[in-house]
């Protein structure tokens, strides 16, 4: 899908990091609400990694959304490898 946008030619001369800019709004605001997963945020900015998106959500102060299933799972791993 392609979204176009119609801005004040005063705002579109001001950076040419604007359409960047709005990309990543749109990411962060719908990981933050919910609307947008991990992978999709992946997908929307290009990144290859998941990686990227951790250090890009981290940058932005946005932390990982987790289930209590992941923590539980984190958790045992954890004492897991505690365990050797």
């Amino acid at each position: 899908m392609q979204i176009t946008l119609e801005l004040p030619d005063e705002l579109a001369g001001e950076s040419n990091d604007l359409p960047r800019a709005l990309l990543e709004s749109f990411a962060l605001e719908g990981y933050r609400s919910g609307k947008l997963t991990e992978e999709q945020v992946r997908k929307i900015l290009g990144y290859g990694t998941r990686m990227q998106v951790h250090g890009f959500l981290k940058e932005h102060g946005v932390y990982l959304a987790s289930t209590l299933e992941a923590l539980d799972r984190d958790t045992e791993t954890s004492r897991e490898f505690s365990s050797r």
